[in-house]
């Protein structure tokens, strides 16, 4: 019964419905507030044991091991740590959310001269010599420094969202790491693969130690470049005794520690005369030679960071040039040359031969190379071959020894003024009548990338391990086994035979074979790499870091190989770290079988990357972490690591286990600025990801990190972050919406699929679609396509068309009315859908929203992707949805003019006419006006849209425009019976 005090329906002119309408009610905020709100979910995880509640909920699932790379322990997180990082974070939730067990364990690599080279800045500020330190005493404080910057990252990291075992981290530096790190060395040592041997290596002469190739970057500089006369004394050729041999070079400091010169044995050669002299040169080189030596160029276009700009120098190339005698290269076997300082006696009166070198070209020079063993490789492996050995003479520091005959104690060999063409060396060259031409160069040329200084090649005694030495001792594991150690049975036939008697180079490259790419090119890449790579080499110069643990018999100069020993080594190791490795300790680690009088210890370490090559050991093998398992899945870094840590670990793997540790690979680009510029301080280009987790917050920079291609190199920048926070907003106000459509939601509410409109199984056949669509993407590790197609499921289906479309029903129907029930059941599996789709993404908000509507329903991360029944994907409607919504957008294209120019408010006040042929089947004029949002729809056989303004009246209460009504105010029947039912129910 109506209350008589109150306006009963009809009488709609003189009452306001607001009351009446079931608008959206919730507390989740439009505005996120991330910076202050992300802080207090990451303790309430922290309190709650979210990962560990997480490995619980999980186990007994099928595996999924991503193995981290270790991030180096100095300095703040940047861009690129969050991009990474980001990236796992992501593989190992998706991973959960199919239901597998994927555990996180981070990682640090905490040895190396970037730590060292911080510390002993610290002792150079305080004016304290590093090497009156005690050793133990400066690797602890090394240890100090890596530990404080370990503490640092993790907060940083963990700020990020990222969910992993952060109280428990794999430490290069811990004991235990340190003593399997020896354990893998000494596998090697007692299979044969290690040997020492003086060979030329990338070496610093700044941080006085060996480098490898990924420890080095290359720069343009500007350099010397010469063109040195060495005379011909002796020739099978007698029309070369008395001429000179010329050589091009932009090492000059090269020169003083030359032996030989290199000619291509197919190459021809001229004799040409030059200011009295007659000079050998190659002959498709002879105007280049010709330019340089005449001290005039062309107009000549170089680049530097400002730009291109050219040097315009005057020439008269119409001069003739005064060719003689061509001579093919072989015939220059047997020739010797004078070294142009041969007057100081001793070592440069020794005559230098001709020799052909296979690696000898015509692109640019003379076609004459100078060798210095001691130098570079080619000149090393060709002067070997005849017998010609290096001579030490640049010490570590880069200057020449203080023995020597020729700038004896002066250097450093990298200084730019030292090779200048007023120089010592072109000085003393010059007053010998050998320097011919001395200029700028401008190249290519490599550099540490840690103290950025130019690095030379230099022959010093290294430890190696050697690529193309047959191994007996190991052989290719196929993808079932786990263990090299300890396993019985046979492997695969085919797998054996492939490489039944391997090379390291041939394991490596099978196992490369054999592991997935994403994306594909990364496998060229490396395959690239190591099929040219020359030995390994492990040595370091340095203190901090894992020793190489050998034993060197002083009358053999072999190293010690016995595994009771070794033990003695490892289990020392593992009870002091490093300094387990002491001259104090000798005796007791060589036993009573040797005495210690007998054998040297080595006192260099290893190569960082043999330690972070060795963390697949320690970190998947060892039990400490007892949810990991070994070969990882997936290992997850930046493309230069090709060159780094897949390639060490590949290395590592193959010469102990005899496959890699990994069955995936997937790299990432590097983040450019916004410009597309490479980011750098001096430039202020830079993006901070701390200052943007202040700004934003860090679902912001997830949002990003997971929207680019990251397989290749991509940018960040404030209008690039305005544009993420844009595309944040969209989502999170699709949770907004869902939330407050669905509160007092109940089960008693729900419909079956069965009983739904049409539109409400087009939805459901949406959401399969996408649910097919991102777990392929989570297959594919296909981020960007990820969020993409979540972004516009939730933007384009639902925002800009269910939602718009349902309003009329969630907020006007009865609460009983089967399309409201309907809409709110599906709105219900939306939720849950969504909310877990979403929350590998938008850690923070997908938890906000969760608990927004479960208070004490867990965390969302907790959950995994629900198993949508195959009957909703349903084709045919999905195929007549689609001709629908291109009508539909042609329709609300024809309305907007009207809008625009007031004949309507709204497409609520169209009449809309459409061709009947564009209608799909099934649909009716009424509800085409309920999914078109307009007053009606007719349809009749003209071609396109028409729109005219309707002249029904509106509703009161639903604001719809119907023939139903009687006039503007009154109520059309689906209002007045919800209204009367909500009254009874009063």
């Amino acid at each position: 019964m109506t209350d008589p005090a109150r306006p009963s329906p009809s009488d709609g002119a003189a009452r306001d419905w607001r009351d009446t309408v079931f608008l959206p009610r919730t507390d989740f905020p439009m505005k996120a507030g991330l910076p202050q709100k992300e802080p207090l979910i990451l303790a309430r995880w922290q309190e709650e044991r979210l990962y560990e509640a997480l490995r619980e909920a999980r186990r007994g699932r099928e595996k999924f091991i991503l193995h981290d790379g270790p991030p180096y322990a100095n300095g703040d997180m940047h861009i690129g740590h969050a991009l990474n990082h980001v990236l796992k974070d992501m593989v190992v939730r998706t991973q959960s959310l199919l239901g597998k067990d994927a555990p996180y364990v981070p990682g640090w690599d905490c040895h190396g001269l970037p730590i060292e080279w911080k510390v002993e800045e610290q002792y150079r500020k305080q004016k304290r010599d590093k090497d009156a330190v005690p050793p133990a005493e400066f690797r602890a404080e090394c240890r100090a420094y890596a530990a404080h910057w370990v503490d640092v990252q993790r907060e940083q990291l963990k700020r990020l969202g990222l969910l992993g075992d952060w109280d428990n981290p794999y430490l290069t530096m811990d004991a235990e790491a340190e003593a399997t790190i020896v354990a893998e060395l000494l596998k090697f040592a007692e299979s044969g693969q290690l040997y020492r041997g003086a060979k030329p290596v990338m070496w610093s002469p700044v941080e006085r130690t060996a480098l490898a190739e990924a420890e080095v970057e290359y720069e343009d500089i500007v350099s010397t470049q010469v063109d040195v006369a060495f005379e011909i004394e002796e020739s099978p050729i007698p029309e070369l005794v008395g001429a000179h041999a010329v050589i091009w070079t932009t090492t000059p400091w090269t020169i003083p520690v030359n032996q030989a010169i290199a000619y291509g044995p197919t190459t021809n050669y001229r004799i040409v005369e030059w200011e009295g002299k007659k000079l050998l040169i190659a002959e498709s080189l002879l105007t280049a030679a010709w330019l340089r030596l005449r001290g005039r160029k062309r107009t000549t276009t170089f680049s530097d960071q400002s730009g291109p700009y050219s040097e315009i120098v005057e020439f008269n190339d119409a001069e003739p040039l005064p060719l003689g005698r061509r001579i093919l290269g072989s015939d220059l076997a047997g020739t010797l040359v004078r070294h142009p300082m041969h007057h100081l006696g001793g070592f440069f009166a020794t005559p230098r031969p001709l020799l052909p070198g296979d690696f000898v070209t015509t692109d640019s020079g003379t076609g004459l190379v100078h060798m210095a063993p001691d130098h570079g490789e080619d000149d090393f492996e060709l002067c070997k071959a005849h017998g010609i050995n290096p001579v030490f003479a640049v010490e570590a520091d880069g200057r020449y020894r203080d023995d020597w005959a020729w700038l004896g104690g002066q250097g450093s060999v990298i200084n730019a003024k030292f090779n200048a063409p007023d120089g010592p060396i072109c000085s003393d060259l010059r007053e010998a009548g050998a320097l011919l031409a001395a200029s700028e160069y401008r190249h290519s040329y490599p550099h540490s990338w840690r103290s950025k200084a130019k690095v030379i090649y230099r022959c010093t005694p290294q430890w190696f391990v050697p690529m193309d030495k047959v191994l007996t001792h190991v052989s290719p594991k196929t993808r079932q086994e786990k263990r090299w150690e300890g396993e019985g049975g046979a492997l695969d036939p085919a797998d054996e035979g492939r490489c039944a008697s391997p090379t390291l180079r041939e394991l490596a490259l099978a196992a490369i074979a054999d592991t997935r790419f994403v994306p594909e090119k990364g496998r060229n890449r490396i395959r690239s790499m190591v099929e040219g790579r020359p030995d390994w080499v492990l040595s370091r110069q340095r203190a901090w870091g894992v020793p190489i643990t050998l034993f060197i018999d002083r009358r053999t100069g072999d190293y010690l190989v016995d595994p009771e020993v070794n033990a003695r080594i490892v289990a020392a190791i593992r009870e002091h770290g490093v300094d387990g490795w002491d001259e104090n300790r000798k005796a007791a680690l060589l036993g009573p079988a040797h005495a210690p009088d007998d054998f040297e210890m080595v006192t260099d370490i290893l190569d960082v990357w043999f330690d972070s090559g060795c963390t697949h050991a320690f970190v998947l093998e060892s039990g400490r972490w007892p949810d990991l398992s070994w070969p990882a899945d997936l290992y997850l870094e930046g493309s230069d690591q090709h060159r780094g840590w897949f390639q060490s670990s590949l290395l590592q793997s193959c010469g102990t286990r005899g496959r890699a540790p990994y069955n995936q690979v997937l790299t990432h680009g590097f983040t450019m600025a916004a410009d597309g510029r490479k980011m750098s301080k001096s430039l202020g280009n830079t993006v901070d990801p701390l200052k943007v987790m202040e700004t934003y917050g860090a679902d912001i920079i997830r949002l990003w990190a997971l929207s680019v291609d990251f397989t290749e190199d991509h940018r960040i920048g404030d209008e690039i972050l305005k544009g993420v926070g844009d595309q944040y907003r969209k989502l999170r106000n699709t949770f907004r919406y869902l939330l407050g459509a669905l509160y007092g939601f109940t089960e008693a509410e729900r419909l079956a699929v069965g009983d739904m409109p049409e539109l409400e199984r087009y939805v459901l056949a949406r959401l399969a679609q996408v649910d097919a669509g991102l777990r392929t993407a989570i297959r594919e590790f296909d981020f960007s396509t990820y969020v993409r197609v979540l972004s516009e499921f939730c933007n384009d289906d639902l925002s800009a068309f269910y939602f718009d479309v349902r309003k009329d029903v969630l907020y006007c129907d009865a609460p009983d009315a089967v399309r409201r029930r309907a809409c709110r059941t599906v709105m219900d599996i939306l939720f849950h859908a969504l909310i877990r789709m979403a929350a590998p993404v938008l850690v923070f908000t997908a938890e906000e929203a969760w608990r927004s509507r479960f208070p004490a329903g867990g965390s969302v991360h907790l959950l995994e992707l629900h198993d949508l029944p195959a009957a909703w994907l349903d084709g045919v409607l999905l195929d007549r949805f689609a001709r629908l919504l291109a009508l539909r957008g042609r329709v609300m294209e024809a309305v907007e003019p009207l809008r625009r120019n007031k004949t309507i408010r709204s497409g609520l006040e169209a009449q809309v006419t459409v061709a009947a042929a564009d209608v799909p089947p099934g649909f009716s004029d009424a509800l085409l006006a309920e999914l078109f949002i307009t007053a009606s729809v007719t349809r009749d056989d003209s071609a396109g849209v028409r729109v005219t303004r309707t002249g029904d009246h509106k509703c009161g209460r639903c604001w719809r425009l119907l023939p139903e009504v009687s006039g503007d105010g009154a109520l059309c029947p689906r209002c007045e019976e919800a209204v009367l039912r909500l009254e009874a129910a009063a």
